[in-house]
């Protein structure tokens, strides 16, 4: 029998420690060495070829100019979202990695995306190692979609698992979740580092070679990042997160990484009794409970990768009944409102020294981009004054250090959309210009105008 031994494996970079250490010390993280008990060392077969577009698969050097230059060919799920993400639909060959809270709605949306492969044609094996066969069918009979075709398995031993994708064969294979998956060449239990990196990388091997795109389930951390090795997100070709309230009806499906596609595009679903329904206009759903009558909101765009999104930021400013007071945000980084705060005092003569103040994004959306600064500041100055922002009315900017109101990039498509939810006035920089018909541009050169246009 081989001998094993133990490993001080980091849980976040996946790095080998001699013995245990509070901090790992390839990437910095504290508290992430854990012990796996190591088996022997596997040396894998040689690649057997096969990979799309290549010559041959011995390793062979070739010209770039020799490859193949046929079309990027992809399938298309009939979820318009879920394709629009992926950039267009599923690349034959690909591995994506999709991560989400445990019942966000994961394993529902990649069913439904099963269904619809196989209504157009494709062989798709679902791999539960969560649910039983049985389970499995009493979630699809919710569906709207007949998930009657689709061949399932329960299975958690990724031989058994590559071994029916090749006997199926299958075009697309789903394997939920990769934490649960384990291989016979290795000691460590199914979920630790050196199973998920090494089941990630067989089924990546599996995927180029075969031809067969493989869709994979993995769970996040408190944190909110996908569990397991770094290396990971590193492997795929394909890196989504499902997200969302559990409290709310829709869900949000962003792409952190994406080979075949742009990254940071945003997908919209709405959960219903039979499954996750596509939204084709995001900012009419984000807006749609909006009231116009009440201080402290502000409308903006956002640029979610190619697709214009409107959102409401809404802001509370009130008297602080303690000595420090309060500052909390949802949806945008604290450190990005505590410098809007400061801009307001120091250049726009507002204070907020005394006031507890409160800002949050409806919807559950992320305000990423400092495009969104005017509306952050807009709400804040429309609560402090107790007095309603116009409803038609659109905020873009940036706000810098002096005060000056900066001009943003994408102007002419965030107020496109603006313009067909009914939005005619457009507060901006100075410096900006726009071609979009039907929309009056308020030029600010600072940020007292926007105070004084808020307050007066």
């Amino acid at each position: 029998m081989a001998k094993t031994r133990s490993v001080y494996r980091c849980g976040e970079c996946g790095h080998d420690h001699a013995k245990w250490a509070g901090r790992c010390e390839a990437c910095g993280a504290w508290n992430s060495v854990v012990e796996e008990v190591g088996g022997p060392k596997v040396k894998l077969a040689p690649r057997r070829g096969g990979v799309p577009g290549l010559p041959s698969g011995d390793g062979t050097p070739v010209l770039l100019r020799d490859l193949s230059g046929r079309p990027l060919e992809r399938w298309r799920t009939g979820l318009d979202e879920f394709d629009f993400v992926l950039g267009g639909g599923i690349v034959p060959g690909s591995m994506i990695l999709i991560g989400g809270e445990p019942g966000i709605g994961k394993s529902t949306l990649l069913l439904q995306a099963a269904a619809r492969l196989v209504a157009n044609g494709r062989r798709v094996l679902y791999a539960s190692g969560e649910e039983s066969t049985d389970q499995l069918r009493l979630r699809a009979n919710r569906l709207e979609e007949d998930a009657g075709g689709v061949h399932v398995v329960g299975e958690t031993r990724l031989e058994a698992i590559l071994e029916a994708m090749v006997k199926l064969p299958a075009e697309v294979l789903i394997l939920d979740s990769v934490q649960t998956v384990y291989s016979d060449d290795l000691e460590g239990a199914p979920g630790s580092v050196g199973q998920v990196r090494e089941c990630a990388g067989r089924l990546m091997r599996a995927a180029k070679e075969s031809g067969t795109a493989i869709l994979v389930v993995g769970h996040v951390t408190k944190g909110g990042a996908i569990a397991g090795p770094k290396t990971l997100e590193h492997i795929v070709d394909t890196v989504l997160y499902f997200e969302g309230e559990t409290t709310l009806d829709h869900r949000l499906l962003r792409a952190a990484k994406n080979r075949f596609g742009s990254v940071d595009e945003l997908g919209v679903f709405t959960m219903t009794e039979a499954g996750l329904a596509p939204v084709g206009n995001p900012s009419a759903l984000f807006l749609a409970a909006r009231d116009t009558g009440i201080a402290g909101s502000a409308v903006t765009a956002l640029m979610e990768g190619t697709r214009p999104v409107l959102v409401e930021v809404q802001a509370l400013a009130a008297k602080s009944g303690y000595g420090t007071p309060q500052r909390v945000a949802t949806g945008i980084d604290p450190k990005r409102l505590a410098v809007i705060l400061a801009v307001l005092e120091r250049r726009g003569g507002t204070s907020f020294a005394d006031l507890d103040v409160f800002v949050q994004v409806s919807g559950g959306v992320r305000l990423t981009e400092t495009g969104s600064d005017l509306a952050v500041a807009a709400a804040l100055c429309s609560s402090l004054y107790n007095k309603a922002t116009p409803a038609d009315a659109l905020f873009l900017g940036e706000l810098g250090l002096g005060g000056e109101v900066r001009p943003i990039g994408g102007l002419d498509r965030r107020l496109a959309e603006a313009s067909k939810l009914g939005f005619t006035t457009c507060y901006g920089s100075a410096r900006s210009r726009s071609t979009a018909a039907g929309l009056t541009l308020v030029g600010l050169a600072h940020v007292e105008e926007l105070v004084q246009a808020v307050g007066s």
